[in-house]
């Protein structure tokens, strides 16, 4: 639930949002989810979290990150770190939990009300700490998947459960058109 006189902040989990989304069969519209929560409540501020790879010539994520800042999103990146696994596979490592914790309890005192984009476990606490200030905290995440990508606790610590999937039809993407191959010419057979 929403009042429309209240002061709402954004914290979007960025890698944990896009795979929600993602395995729930749709992409993002930045602008669209930004307009849902003006419309919502006097948006305060809209962060974006997410760990970049720096010695990539090019990033996938960078033209979103770049389109992020330029509309109205506070950008909080730091660089990922590159390790190798027990396996001898390569990983990459961008945990931006701490950053989004600090922010989060620095605006508890401008907001009243605190939307967390993300399913992570790992943030009851920080909802239990914002709930003491006096800060109603609503999730966005899904159970619709298999396994449900929320963890049971948030949930049940959020004042608010917001189903991603519900939303789909109003910050949801058009799907891109699938570029069809080169016709091949089917050879007579005589």
């Amino acid at each position: 639930m929403f009042y429309r006189d209240e002061r709402l902040a954004l914290f979007i989990d960025g890698s944990n949002l896009y795979a929600a989304a993602k395995a729930l069969g749709f992409d993002i519209d930045y602008k669209l989810l930004r307009n849902e929560f003006m419309r919502r409540g006097k948006l305060v501020r809209a962060f974006y979290y997410t760990a970049l790879v720096e010695d990539q010539e090019y990033s996938p994520i960078r033209p979103l990150v770049d389109w992020l800042d330029y509309n109205g999103f506070s950008m909080v990146t730091k660089p990922a770190k590159e390790f190798t696994d027990s396996t001898g596979r390569r990983k990459i490592k961008g945990n931006m939990d701490i950053e989004l914790a600090v922010d989060a309890m620095e605006m508890a005192d401008r907001i009243d009300h605190m939307v967390l984009f993300s399913g992570d476990g790992d943030f009851r606490p920080l909802v239990a700490g914002i709930q003491r200030k006096g800060v109603r905290v609503s999730v966005v995440s899904t159970i619709r998947t298999s396994p449900p990508m929320i963890a049971d606790d948030l949930r049940r610590q959020a004042d608010n459960f917001i189903e991603l999937d519900e939303l789909k039809e109003i910050i949801g993407r058009p799907p891109r058109p699938v570029r069809a191959a080169d016709p091949v010419e089917a050879e007579d057979e005589a």
